[in-house]
């Protein structure tokens, strides 16, 4: 199964995201022990706290929300497979995907101003975490960071 929830630090405020967690994977845990949940939230700490709130309930937690990857991927004590931040897929020569320029004007004018998506060091972001089929926990988590050439033709029709 799979879990997607929003934390509340700096975002808009919502119920508790921890209970919220915990009820769906209690359900979920009746269909199937492999869970993997997806943390959208801001702050790190929130990340960082789902998945030792989690560990050992579920398979991996996996935090999204800040598109800069971290370097912290861990299998934690109770077998839950954690990275705080799993990246971005997208344009790396940017900021959060968006041409520097542009991003830099609305931060420094304070005015809205229409974003145009970059398009240059496209990059795949995320984690491959291996599984125990028996015990549901996680054995491996590896990091992942791609380029991927946009302009070579397509092998497949």
């Amino acid at each position: 199964g799979v879990i997607n929830a929003q934390g509340r630090i700096f975002m808009r405020a919502i119920d508790d995201p921890f209970r919220a967690v915990m009820a769906e994977v209690d359900r979920i845990r009746e269909i199937t022990p492999f869970i993997l949940v997806d943390f959208h939230a801001e702050a790190t700490s929130e990340k960082i706290g789902m998945a030792y709130f989690l560990d050992g309930k579920v398979s991996g937690v996996f935090g999204t929300h800040t598109h800069v990857q971290t370097s912290d991927e861990r299998i934690l004590e109770g077998g839950t497979a954690a990275i705080t931040d799993a990246g971005m897929t997208g344009p790396h020569d940017s900021i959060i995907g968006v041409k520097p320029k542009l991003a830099l004007q609305f931060v420094l004018s304070g005015r809205n101003v229409r974003f145009t998506p970059a398009n240059s060091n496209i990059r795949i972001q995320g984690c491959i975490v291996d599984i125990d089929e028996v015990t549901a926990k996680a054995v491996s988590i590896e990091r992942i960071d791609m380029q991927v050439d946009l302009n070579q033709e397509s092998r497949e029709s």
